[in-house]
């Protein structure tokens, strides 16, 4: 399928037919050629250079940010996908190529590099009706990543790319820390320890592996001033990295979890039936999200090199391979369930609509969220709904002015114990004392009940059959993504004696959510074990034949 098959919105064709004409191959043996863009750097572009179908061009004020669709743009691909080259051309392009919209082409117009100072002689033709470029008259790129050594990995491209192609006779000279562009132009490079540079006037920022961009670095700050300085020029970000570690809360992870319209997030995943630790399902995984890349479809990647590379690692820490091979968001060794065990608990059972179950509740005021997670007896955990909308059960005090919604709360408990027949209720009690005993008035002191999470022995053992029920099938969960964040955000703190508890990989990821799940499922054993089963045991008649 050709691009314009594909691609069913107007975007810069000639910034990547630009690309393709000017710069080349930075290393290996095909190290001068062309570089010919692979169909996921197409597919990434498109998208990045997407224009809006609204866009107008203002001659008077030609720092048109605004005409794009997206602000920003982040690709997640495994290692060695070859994102450090496409960074490097979207470097070239933003500061010497055709990167901003210059109005809507008529029937004739075409781009010559000779209008905008370019010796090369090349010339674009525009269909009628496409998006036309324009270079920036100042262009500063500040080529971004958490560490010197980083930032190399991108000038280690983008050196080479300039000085082995045509793009040499414009960028003359390329030095150790900046490349100085025609009309003071600038390429900066930026790290943690490198923020000097911050608060310039940028129109580009191209950031290196965002996932290792983390709250407890100055990785953040250097994120947020640079956001500033593009907003304030028009400018715009173009992201790489590895899939993250979804316990660190990184500026990639919060990138992607934000799902904002106008932030493009191209991260190939494989289906959720596929296990990395199976060596044919896990070449399958290789195929699907290395795409393009791989020799067999015209990239650079051997298949089998990665197959063992990967198989090497995930022997020392598998979690680790299946992100940087596998493109798959896993915690990382501290995680409290692995992201593949928790997956595999997945199930689509129907969602009951009555009938007996329990509940587990874990309340907060102002900062944690709140939530009821409800389980069949026979251990199938799911989100209840409430009220005339049919809210899930989980209220984030984000979402209702920093304040848990309480009347929302006492709502959703009166009508779960009247739709349900609710056999028990476990009830962490910190900030909620008062409301758990009106409950246990007002449904039952035998059905609502206190159980707190600070005892370290006992939420220690709840902990762990909780944990190895999930691994054996007994606890088995529906489909919430809200869920899957707050387990994935969990991870073991250690307690004296040997034992644990749960805490956040950091202040900013929750897990109120998962803490309601253990307290449903403890509800549930302790229901079972007590001898209260889904249906009453029938009552046979005897007939004695004589």
């Amino acid at each position: 399928m050709s691009d314009e098959q594909r691609v069913t919105f107007p975007t810069l064709w000639v910034a990547l037919a630009w690309i393709e004409r000017h710069c080349v191959i930075p290393d290996g043996m095909f190290s001068g050629d062309p570089f010919m863009l692979l169909d996921w750097q197409r597919w990434s572009l498109a998208n990045h250079y997407r224009v809006k179908d609204t866009a107008t061009f203002n001659p008077d004020s030609p720092v048109l940010g605004p005409a794009f669709h997206n602000r920003r743009s982040m690709v997640v691909l495994p290692q060695k996908s070859g994102k450090g080259p496409l960074s490097a051309a979207v470097a070239c392009l933003e500061g010497v190529g055709p990167s901003l919209f210059y109005g809507w082409a008529e029937a004739g117009d075409k781009y010559r590099c000779r209008d905008w100072g370019c010796p090369c002689g090349w010339v674009y033709s525009y269909r009628a009706g496409e998006p036309m470029g324009m270079l920036w008259s100042t262009p500063l790129i500040q080529l971004t990543a958490s560490s010197v050594e980083q930032v190399e990995n991108v000038f280690a491209a983008l050196r080479p790319m300039i000085n082995q192609g045509p793009l040499s006779e414009l960028v003359p000279h390329t030095r150790e820390e900046f490349i100085r562009l025609p009309g003071n132009g600038r390429i900066d490079a930026v790290s943690s320890s490198a923020r000097s540079r911050l608060g310039q006037r940028v129109t580009c920022r191209i950031g290196d592996e965002l996932g290792l961009w983390l709250p407890n670095t100055q990785m953040i700050r250097v994120d947020d001033t640079q956001r500033r300085g593009l907003a304030g020029m028009g400018g715009r970000a173009f992201d790489t990295t590895n899939a993250w570690d979804p316990g660190e809360y990184s500026s990639a992870q919060q990138t992607a979890e934000a799902g904002l319209p106008d932030v493009f997030v191209q991260h190939p995943q494989p289906p959720a039936n596929l296990s990395y630790l199976n060596k044919q399902e896990r070449r399958k995984i290789h195929q699907l999200v290395y795409g393009s890349s791989l020799k067999s479809q015209g990239g650079h990647v051997d298949l089998d090199s990665i197959e063992a590379e990967a198989a090497e690692l995930l022997k020392r820490d598998p979690n680790q391979a299946a992100r940087f091979f596998g493109n798959l968001i896993v915690a990382g060794n501290k995680a409290w369930i692995p992201a593949e065990t928790w997956k595999s608990a997945e199930t689509s059972q129907r969602i009951p609509t009555d009938g007996k179950l329990v509940l587990g509740f874990d309340g907060s005021d102002s900062d944690d969220w709140t939530a009821i997670r409800a389980s069949t007896l026979s251990g199938f955990g799911f989100t209840p709904t409430y009220g005339p909308d049919m809210r899930p059960t989980t209220w984030n005090p984000a979402e209702w002015g920093g304040r848990i919604p309480r009347s929302e709360v006492h709502a959703a408990v009166d009508e779960l114990c009247r739709r349900y027949n609710v056999v028990r209720m476990y009830c962490d009690p910190r900030d909620w004392q008062t409301e758990i005993e009106s409950w246990a008035l007002a449904y039952g002191t035998n059905r609502i009940m206190e159980w707190s999470t600070n005892r370290i022995a006992a939420m220690h053992e709840t902990l762990v059959r909780f944990e190895t029920d999930v691994s054996t099938g007994v606890a088995t969960h529906a489909p919430d993504f809200v869920l899957d964040l707050h387990i994935g955000n969990a991870v073991r703190h250690a307690r004296p004696g040997d034992r644990y508890i749960l805490g956040k990989a950091s202040e900013h990821q929750k897990i109120d959510v998962a803490m309601a799940t253990v307290l449903a499922h403890e509800a549930r054993c302790d229901a079972v074990a007590s001898g209260i089963r889904d249906v009453a045991p029938s009552r046979r008649k005897v007939v004695v034949l004589r």
